[in-house]
């Protein structure tokens, strides 16, 4: 909630507020959870000292940072008392429509950046002059 990306590599857990702006963000909670929202990054935190996430755990293939977030997510939906979500399920339910939207929104940038076309961003109030 504050802007900290928690990821994990084979130096173990970092949290950093910067060097992720070219980055995806996958919106993970319904905007129903306010709860949990509250107490996410006690969790998040809580759930980063474990020692599973040590940096001599780490394996490029199998205990990576995407694993870590899976498990997270999973440790999640363990407390709500809901069933965790395999590698397939979650990268069909999450990571891939993030993607799809990605790619789709550089296609239309690259076409129109080499079309005779401007883009002008929009005045910060977000309303048209």
């Amino acid at each position: 909630s504050p802007g900290v990306v928690y990821n994990y590599d084979q130096e173990g857990i970092h949290r950093e507020r910067s060097g992720w702006e070219q980055c995806l963000c996958i919106p993970l909670l319904q905007p129903h959870l306010w709860e949990l929202q509250q107490h996410w990054d006690s969790l998040l935190e809580e759930f980063s000292q474990r020692e599973a996430w040590l940096p001599h755990r780490y394996d490029e293939q199998e205990h990576n940072c995407y694993t870590y977030a899976l498990a997270f997510v999973n440790h999640v939906l363990s407390a709500q008392g809901e069933r965790p979500l395999s590698k397939d399920e979650f990268t069909e339910r999450f990571v891939m429509p993030q993607s799809r939207r990605a790619s789709r929104y550089l296609t239309l940038h690259q076409q129109l950046a080499h079309s005779d076309f401007y883009i002008v961003p929009l005045p910060e109030d977000g309303h048209n002059s």
